[in-house]
């Protein structure tokens, strides 16, 4: 079936309630993901699937996956006709929260039983769900042990076996774990293997995990969406806290996301603009599940206009319309710039996404840019002092610490420059100069110090000036005791002298 024909979901061959279901949440045409992993699925082969954030991945193999499993639908009560059919196993809460949505969205015409399993919160309502009997089950993998060792459910019924964000679940070391779950698979099963992007080294685990695949690849590696537009503001680390505010206020951006790299940097940014009269939450892996999930519903509520968050944020996080992702510190690995900005410019909305770069993050853009393949708009920041902030930071070249010019437009070196102070000015000067600067035109613009120039008169009281003693009693200001006199100015220069005569 040729993708490029398939202009809506009954041309898929999808059962009735599942159609219903997707009707109403108001979609009529498949994505490019869509199109080509449903039939697929549906088949029964294994998929390894690429597609950029934001274009339907979720559906792609949720949609075929309750269509597989209706065979299996009841209404019993018993847990034992309720076998775990299907494991999806995903890095992150916030995905695990999505990817479980998805399910009842479009399963809610069948009687199929789902549930998910996280780590931080009680885990007493779990073994409970688990207990009553689940078809589909969608887990992280640390929750997933502790259950398994725990003997709260079985996998040897597993007939489709999903592993979503599989080069996240790498990056963060799930690795061992996989392996433990996918021994305690049938050997007979679906597997599917769904990411945005997929390494050399996810290509080593899918050719351990899968059988004969159909690689689904819609978009080039990597790739970003061609909705999402870039923008670049070189910005001092000292400054990008003041240019956030500024930048927020300014655009009047009413639902922003911003990305940080650590914890502690998310909670003191969120912190900071919450100080500024901004509306702010942060969400980050030392949060409890209950915190994440209020700040994350109340984000998408537009009760709070900006949501602060690490990279364990990045994947899993469906906010609708969103329009801005703010990088306010790049990324350590470029891929995940891809995820990051991939939370806007989703389901055929325009999005942007705007990165606070300092220079020592120079670095960091060349290979983000290099992963991307094309070069990130640059806006130049109004201000003298970070004009030059996008130079390559090198201890070797001092032209890119100075970032000064000569007339002839080559740049001189730091130690070729000194500064003197005159009683006139101060005056740059090359290296080895004396000459002071003899303009008179400058010495009629010298800025004048009232400290040298006019008397001093205090604004404190005289008489009425009050203190307290070391017995705590009341008394009068032994300072204060004579009327106020001016203070003769510590220096008058005869200029001014003879000028104000």
């Amino acid at each position: 079936m040729s993708s490029n024909k398939i202009e809506s979901f009954e041309q898929l061959d999808l059962a009735t309630n599942l159609l219903r279901a997707v009707s109403e949440e108001g979609y009529t045409t498949p994505t490019a993901i869509q199109t080509q992993a449903i039939p697929v699925i549906l088949a029964g082969k294994d998929v390894m699937g690429a597609a950029q954030t934001g274009t339907g991945k979720t559906a792609s193999f949720t949609l075929p996956m309750l269509q597989r499993l209706e065979i299996h639908a009841n209404s019993s009560t018993s847990p034992a006709r309720h076998p775990v059919r299907v494991l999806i196993l995903v890095p992150t809460r916030e995905l695990a929260i999505q990817v479980y949505e998805s399910v009842k969205t479009y399963g809610k015409y069948s009687l199929l039983k789902s549930a998910v399993i996280y780590g931080g919160v009680n885990i007493d309502a779990q073994i409970e769900a688990l207990r009553s009997g689940v078809e589909i089950l969608v887990a992280t993998p640390g929750r997933l042990m502790d259950h398994l060792q725990q003997k709260n459910l079985v996998l040897s019924k597993v007939e489709i076996f999903v592993l979503d964000e599989a080069d996240r679940m790498l990056d963060m070391g799930f690795l061992p774990d996989i392996k433990q779950i996918i021994e305690l698979l049938p050997e007979k099963r679906q597997n599917l293997m769904f990411s945005a992007t997929f390494s050399e080294e996810i290509k080593k685990l899918a050719s351990k995990i899968l059988i004969d695949p159909a690689t689904i690849e819609v978009a080039k590696q990597n790739s970003v969406s061609d909705l999402i537009s870039h923008v670049l503001y070189p910005v001092d680390t000292k400054r990008k806290q003041e240019f956030l505010v500024e930048l927020i206020s300014q655009q009047a951006l009413q639902q922003v996301l911003v990305f940080t790299r650590t914890k502690h940097s998310a909670d003191r940014l969120a912190q900071q603009l919450c100080r500024r009269d901004i509306t702010c939450a942060a969400i980050h892996g030392d949060r409890n599940q209950l915190q994440r999930t209020k700040a994350l519903e109340e984000f998408k509520q537009g009760m709070v206009r900006v949501l602060v968050a690490t990279d364990v944020a990045a994947r899993g996080l469906d906010i609708e319309e969103l329009t801005h992702v703010i990088n306010f510190e790049l990324p350590g690995n470029p891929e995940d710039y891809v995820h990051r900005i991939g939370r806007t410019g989703r389901a055929g909305r325009k999005g942007t996404a705007i990165s606070l770069v300092s220079r020592e993050e120079s670095k960091l853009v060349v290979s983000i840019e290099k992963l991307i393949g094309f070069k990130l708009k640059v806006e130049q920041v109004n201000r003298r002092d970070e004009s030059d902030l996008m130079q390559p930071l090198d201890s070797n070249d001092k032209t890119a610490v100075t970032g000064q010019k000569n007339k002839s437009g080559a740049r001189r070196n730091k130690n070729d420059l000194t500064s003197v102070k005159s009683n006139e000015n101060v005056v740059r000067l090359n290296k080895g100069q004396t000459t002071r600067n003899t303009n008179r035109k400058n010495k009629t613009n010298k800025i004048i110090d009232p400290l040298f120039t006019e008397p001093y008169v205090s604004s404190y009281p005289d008489i009425d000036s009050v203190l307290a003693g070391s017995d705590g009693k009341v008394q009068k200001a032994a300072h204060r005791q004579h009327p106020r006199k001016p203070i003769p100015a510590l220096f008058i220069s005869p200029a001014i002298r003879n000028k104000v005569d």
